[in-house]
């Protein structure tokens, strides 16, 4: 080896030898890789150590409190992305409130009853479980599933009181929640009923309005006839002295055959005009009553020919009765069905005549109850698992699906078959099971709409439409869907038939079917056992000890409430209601200002916490309603596992980082849908590491500030770090608007913006020669690390919302160890900084609109004359502007400081009379370039003892620093 060889191990570590004049670059120990997703967890966990929240609550004592109050999650499943932008969403309001001076605590809560848990207990351990055993699995199975859940959510960054949120299932809340039946019970808006329910035969009960969804659906679309059974009164009607005929039939068309056998009336529009027509079948006269307007379609469908002998309005047909249809087939059906008017029979498709099965359909019922049919009346021949009873001749023990061909055979074979076509329409189904639902009669009990309570006052439908009406929306059409929901919603069908639910615990007596005389005061004894022992209380009560030897003439009822009931009464329950008694009662306020859901929510919890509170308290449960979409992929579809486009939230902050989807659902609007794929990621990775880089300066060039002793007052600093506070002033004050009406994706674009192109751009471009050159301690520096100082402290709460374990980790190097230890440690304990008042601030940001607008122009022709290689950076450059009037004051304005804001080495203005002779020139300096500063400057070798250094750094190092006044 020869002697001027070196080993690799020497060659490794020689380094790039010092310069003998550094420049201040100094260093932070924020990376500039965040390597977020590795390095999150160590925040997560630290702020479960340091017990953050709880910090936050004792920093946030005192001040006004701001309650968003949380949609329970069902607990079942791990977190998806709609649960993740929902929770991520809630956490950026309360930070962001918290941020604005208020004590905004968040409280977490889980629905735990109801019928996904139940079958998922089915699934696991097999059906026809002992109830006491379907219920201690499913508080199990509930408990597991929260925990998994809460983890998810906790990793996402989202602050709240995880070791203590609330759980409808918790005993206390169950015991809450039968108090607040009860009360309304008194109130006089609850009420037992027969009446048509959504009812699915998979759950095998009645299904709340938010539990049924719209697919489409195949069924045949038949018209039938039902015979003349009052030949001579029609005849009147028609104003005939009688009949051609006796024959005929006046027609009905359906799409849900399997309500024929239930047929008790008939129904036509008392102002539409009916046609009596003259036909003939099979070679016999015949006569059909159909709405003229249709008459001719419906004989063309029927393949006859006829005229219209005479006309009548449906007025004159009340009354009239006609047999039913199966009449011929079976003793059973030898019925007649009266004729109602109503005003829901249209002439858009059909006959114009439409047939009434009061236990199958919400209008037939409402008519024949006005027309005084008794609940007794009123047949009910479908069980509770979509078959007929055995006991109905023809179709007994057939599911209803699989009577339609029975039902139209024996109604063909009755000669009342007119037309069978199959018929493609939108369906009423199962939300859980995707299988076709019906109306269904059944005793339930009710929260009646339109019920006067007994007090009197609005009824439960006047007093929701006006809290609606007292609501702000955000965005602002939920308003209109929410009231258009409630204005046409029937009354609310509050028991269901399941296990695991909170029971409607009432001793109603077995034969009258009445509640026990002392019903509120028994209420209150079984609600302190369920806060015992829970819901579990209630089933091995004996009721014989509550109510001694009547007991044998009471039963228990053995429905349990609507889920819905369970989340919608949690202003109650966990808010406490006016009186502020409810599990978080402490931590809270009524009414909450803010409930914040998916748009699904109008008709689900929004809606059910509407109306349990307008019947509890006469008044909403928020002051405020926000709605954000649904995510979709890329290409706008919705995300489903069938169509493998999803993306679980634990894969992005595992892989990613949750701060990248923090800040992607902060930088969309969530008003619409919210786009999300891999290419989507990646430019919000972009753009995060853009705030991260210039977050990494602000640290790296304030690190050896110390703002107790380096500060300096806001009038001594130089202009343009007047205009950097000024300019950050004014965003701020924008940014504060955004978060006050919880507009977050403007947010993000004005941080980005200002990132890249008021910091990035143009100020930090043109202070770092004076960061890194001039004289360490000189005014000159100190000026800029004020600003940066300020900028800092502003910058971080502004996006300590949103990227929080990026403020965080920002915060724990930026903060003085005085300042650290004040916030506690977080963050998140801090209002947002207040930014000192620049006297000349208005007219300072006017300035530099002008100057950077100057700017643009010139850096773009540096960048063409880079681009030819006539210079090499822009400080090679030596500059003349010519400027008239305004300009030239602008750019004179800054003397000797102007070549600083070009970043050339010279920059001279000259005034010309007018625009016309505006121009800029640009000459290849021929100076020696400084090697420190890289200025191109004449007096480069002016010091002997320092030949490569120019005057304006021999003064910095050496001498009393370069005077500088702008920038």
């Amino acid at each position: 080896m020869s002697d001027n060889s070196t080993t690799p191990k020497q060659q490794k570590s020689a380094k790039k030898p010092e310069s003998k004049y550094p420049v201040n670059m100094t260093e932070t120990p924020f990376p500039m890789r965040g390597d977020m997703a590795k390095r999150e967890p160590q925040w997560v966990q630290q702020w479960q150590d340091k017990k953050v929240y709880q910090r936050i609550r004792k920093a946030a004592a005192g001040r006004p409190k701001f309650i968003l109050h949380d949609g329970p999650p069902y607990a079942n499943g791990d977190i998806h992305l709609g649960h993740a932008v929902n929770k991520i969403l809630k956490d950026i309001v309360v930070k962001s409130r918290t941020m604005a001076g208020f004590d905004a605590p968040y409280v977490p809560g889980w629905d735990c009853h109801g019928m996904p848990i139940e079958i998922q207990i089915e699934k696991l351990h097999g059906k026809n479980l002992p109830t006491a055993e379907v219920l201690s699995k499913a508080r199990a199975y509930a408990s597991e599933q929260v925990a998994r859940q809460k983890a998810g959510f906790i990793r996402l960054g989202v602050l709240g009181e995880w070791d203590n949120p609330y759980l409808t299932m918790a005993y206390g809340n169950e015991a809450d929640e039968l108090r607040a039946l009860g009360r309304m019970m008194e109130k006089g808006y609850v009420y037992r009923g027969l009446k048509p329910v959504n009812w699915c035969f998979d759950c095998g009960s009645a299904l709340a309005e938010a539990e049924v969804e719209y697919q489409d659906k195949r069924d045949p679309a038949i018209d039938v006839g039902f015979s003349f059974a009052e030949p001579a009164k029609l005849a009147a009607a028609f104003g005939l002295p009688a009949l051609p005929t006796e024959h005929g039939f006046i027609v009905i068309w359906t799409t849900t055959p399997w309500t024929i056998p239930s047929n008790q009336a008939l129904n036509v529009h008392p102002e539409i005009s009916y046609a009596l027509v003259e036909t003939r079948r099979d070679g016999q006269p015949l006569l059909l009553i159909l709405a003229a307007d249709l008459a001719e379609s419906c004989l063309a469908r029927y393949k006859l020919e006829g005229r219209i002998i005479a006309t009548c309005l449906g007025a004159a047909l009340e009354g009239l009765r006609f047999r039913h249809p199966l009449a011929a087939q079976d003793p059973a059906f030898d019925r007649s069905s009266p004729m109602y008017l109503a005003d829901y029979v249209t002439t858009e498709s059909g006959t114009g005549v439409v047939h009434s099965a009061p236990a199958y359909g919400l209008d037939d019922f409402i008519s024949c109850k006005a027309h005084g049919m008794q609940d007794d009346a009123i047949l009910t021949p479908v069980m509770g698992d979509g078959k007929f009873a055995s006991t109905l001749p023809l179709f007994g023990g057939l599911t209803i699906w699989e009577a339609s061909k029975p039902i139209c055979a024996a109604l063909t074979a009755a000669g009342a078959l007119f037309e069978l076509k199959m018929f493609d329409h939108s369906y009423m189904h199962c939300w859980r099971h995707k299988t076709p639902i019906i109306y269904r009669a059944t005793s339930q009990w009710f929260a009646g709409m339109d019920v006067t309570p007994k007090d009197g006052g609005p009824t439960l439908r006047q007093s929701a439409l006006q809290g609606i009406a007292d609501t702000k929306f955000y965005p602002d059409w939920g308003q209109a869907r929410l009231h258009g929901m409630i204005a046409n919603r029937p009354d609310w069908t509050l028991s269901r038939q399941r296990q695991w639910g909170v029971p409607m615990a009432f001793i109603v007596h077995k034969e009258s079917g009445e509640l026990h005389p002392r019903m509120p005061e028994l209420l209150e004894q079984i609600a302190k056992l369920i806060e015992k022992s829970g819901i579990e209380a209630w089933l091995t009560l004996d009721i014989a000890d509550l109510i001694g030897a009547e007991a044998a003439m009471y039963q228990k009822n053995k429905d349990t409430l609507d889920v819905w009931f369970d989340s919608g009464t949690t202003h109650q329950t966990v808010l406490g209601g006016p009186q502020g008694k409810g599990s978080h009662g402490a931590q809270s306020q009524f009414p909450a200002d803010l409930y914040l859901e998916g748009s699904d929510q109008h008709r689900g919890w929004f809606h059910s916490s509407l109306l349990t509170s307008s019947m509890l308290n006469g008044q909403p449960p928020y002051k405020a309603l926000l709605t954000h979409g649904f995510t979709v992929d890329g290409e706008g579809k919705k995300m489903s596992k069938s169509l493998g486009n999803t993306l679980a939230p634990q894969k992005i902050s595992d892989t990613l980082g949750a701060d990248i989807l923090r800040l992607w659902i902060a930088s969309t609007d969530y008003s619409g849908e919210l786009s999300i794929s891999d290419e989507i990621l990646k430019r919000v990775t972009e753009s995060y590491r853009r705030i991260r880089n210039t977050l990494r300066f602000l640290l790296a060039n304030t690190s050896d500030f110390d703002p107790t002793t380096d500060a300096l007052p806001i009038a001594e600093l130089f202009e343009i770090d007047r205009y950097a506070i000024a300019n950050m002033a004014a965003l701020q004050e924008q940014i504060l608007k955004n978060y006050e009406t919880y507009e977050f994706h403007p947010i993000v674009s004005k941080l980005q913006t200002y990132c890249s192109e008021d910091l990035g751009g143009f100020y930090l471009d043109i202070l770092k020669d004076r960061l890194y050159t001039t004289g360490l301690t000189s005014k000159a520096r100190r000026s800029a690390q004020t600003a940066l100082w300020h900028i800092t402290q502003s910058l971080l709460r502004v996006m300590a919302p949103a990227l929080s374990f990026t403020a965080e980790e920002a915060w724990a190097v930026f903060a003085s160890p005085q300042q650290y230890s004040a916030s506690d440690e977080t963050i998140f304990t801090q209002t947002y900084w207040e930014l000192p008042v620049v006297a000349d601030g208005a007219a300072l940001l006017e300035k530099y609109a002008a100057l950077r607008a100057v700017r643009t122009d010139v850096t773009k022709q540096l960048e063409d004359l880079r681009g030819a290689g006539a210079i090499g950076s822009s400080l090679q450059a030596e500059l003349t502007i010519k400027a008239a009037a305004g300009k030239y004051q602008l750019l004179a304005s800054l003397d000797d400081d102007l070549k600083f804001v070009f970043i050339t080495s010279q920059a001279n203005v000259v005034e010309v009379a007018g625009e016309a002779e505006e121009g800029v020139s640009v000459t290849a300096s021929e100076a020696a370039k400084c090697e420190r500063c890289w200025h191109y400057r004449a007096d480069v070798g002016a010091h002997a003892d320092h030949p490569t250094l120019c005057g304006r750094c021999h003064s910095n190092l050496f001498g009393a620093g370069e005077k500088r006044k702008f920038a």
